[in-house]
């Protein structure tokens, strides 16, 4: 399960099998350097140097260990993050160095194509590592942090939610904290009931193994900039009395997403000493149908003290996340951002690869953006528009928690949200989809991470 750590290494010198990289603009001359048989040998693998192409070569002489390989990418010059993803995948096992210049970030997709997740599997595939090396030995702790934390997201959600109820959101939460110095703190039972109305009413009617909680741990100095990192845990989700179809169901161990992204972006920032006050909330729950299921029509008490009226039960990650943002702004941080498998609609404007992000401040979005595109991982930004408000109105409470027409469903989740945010704490929202359904290079099927790399460099940037 997860990511060998050591595929990247310090180049000391050491033997290691070449990679040569070509686009399909550079490729014949590239190719006029080559000797006849080389030249046919590519021929047959049908290389042209296109983006994510592999070959082999057999070498001229026996220094490269009688082959090297090629890789195609768009921009020999300007890696991404996933220009050696295809190559990590493909070639065999062994140590590598690219020809020629460093990979900067494609270090990233070459460790992250490596992913495996095999903990059902009785006879796991042993395909060994593949080693890159590079002359920049102080960026491969930064670099490892990041390949882990994404494979992290990827681990957890993959997990099923039989072995990832909120016990394990829990168990990962504690092992984060010991292993990084920070303070946890779990609050069950009848401290939910009265702290956290609407945590322990979606959560109630769970199995006693999967019983509710509210999970946070505290990290770094007190006089640091406090940053709260919220995540919503519904480790599945039925759907409630509002059930969902099987076809809907299919998925939901995912729709604890939100929380993985939370955990691993706060390991993340202790490995990396970022410092900040770091504050994590995760709200862990399984939204199950039993005798005493929170019902549609029920109106629920919340811990800011707004009234909720249960419009649907399956629009229930965001009740959670209400008495968890509530929480948060409590402590008066100066970021609050909280990540989240909210809504289909989401997914419906922007597909699986763009994280819906909704900010109240234009500026937080701004950085949001600048620090994805820069690092692979572009959010596309939603608005909270004021005028939506009306949608979640109701007549017997303070607010519903679903809207009865099909409109701007994303935006209105996040505007029910923004109701718990505390006043002037900036805040941003992201409704990310925490799967992959079709693979890509360093990227596969499953569980995957969105706005995770975009939050962490935007949060370095800022408070580095």
């Amino acid at each position: 399960m997860g990511m060998n750590t050591e595929l990247i290494q310090p180049d000391r010198g050491q033997d290691a099998t070449s990679i040569h990289l070509v686009n399909a603009d550079g490729f014949d001359t590239f190719a006029k350097g080559l000797s006849g048989p080389q030249r046919a040998a590519l021929a047959a693998q049908k290389f042209t140097g296109k983006g994510y192409q592999v070959g082999i070569v057999p070498a001229k002489d026996a220094k490269d260990d009688g082959w090297f390989a090629v890789g195609g990418v768009a921009n020999p010059e300007e890696l991404s993050s996933w220009c050696l993803a295809k190559l990590a995948e493909s070639l065999p096992a062994g140590t590598y160095r690219l020809d020629g210049r460093d990979p900067g970030p494609a270090l990233h997709g070459w460790q992250t194509a490596q992913y495996v997740f095999d903990r059902y599997k009785s006879d796991p595939d042993a395909e060994g590592p593949r080693v890159l090396l590079t002359e920049k030995a102080g960026r491969i702790d930064a670099a490892m942090f990041e390949a882990r934390a994404e494979c992290l997201v990827r681990d957890l959600i993959n997990t099923p939610a039989e072995d990832m109820g909120p016990a394990g959101l829990e168990a990962e939460a504690e092992r984060i904290a010991k292993a990084h110095g920070g303070k946890l703190n779990v609050v069950r039972g009848d401290a939910l009931e009265q702290g956290f109305p609407m945590v322990h009413a979606v959560g109630r009617a769970a199995a006693r193994h999967h019983a509710p909680r509210l999970i946070e741990v505290e990290w770094g100095k007190e006089s640091a900039p406090r940053v709260a990192i919220v995540g919503k845990g519904v480790c599945f989700d039925s759907g409630g009395l509002d059930v969902k179809s099987a076809a809907g169901m299919k998925l939901m161990k995912k729709d604890m997403g939100g929380a993985a992204h939370a955990l691993a972006l706060a390991e993340w920032i202790m490995a990396s000493e970022l410092p900040v006050r770091l504050h994590l909330v995760v709200p862990a729950v399984e939204n199950a149908i039993s005798s005493n299921a929170f019902r549609p029509g029920d109106v629920l008490q919340t811990r800011k003290g707004l009234t909720v009226e249960i419009g649907n039960t399956d629009a229930e990650g965001r009740l959670i996340l209400g008495d968890a943002l509530t929480l948060a702004s409590e402590h008066d941080p100066e970021l609050i951002v909280d990540f989240a498998t909210l809504t289909g609609a989401a997914r419906v404007a922007l597909g699986p690869d763009f994280p819906a992000l909704m900010t109240r401040r234009d500026e937080t979005a701004d950085a949001l953006i600048a620090a994805g595109r820069a690092n692979d991982d572009e959010p596309w930004r939603l608005p909270l528009p004021e005028a939506y408000v009306e949608y979640l109105a109701s007549d017997i409470a303070d607010t519903n928690n679903a809207q009865s027409n099909p409109y701007a469903g994303a935006s209105v989740a996040g505007l029910f949200l923004d109701k718990f945010v505390g006043d002037g704490v900036e805040w941003a929202h992201f409704d990310t989809f925490g799967w992959r359904p079709f693979p890509k290079p360093g990227r596969p099927k499953g569980g995957a991470a969105y706005g995770l790399r975009a939050t962490y460099h935007m949060l370095k940037g800022r408070f580095s």
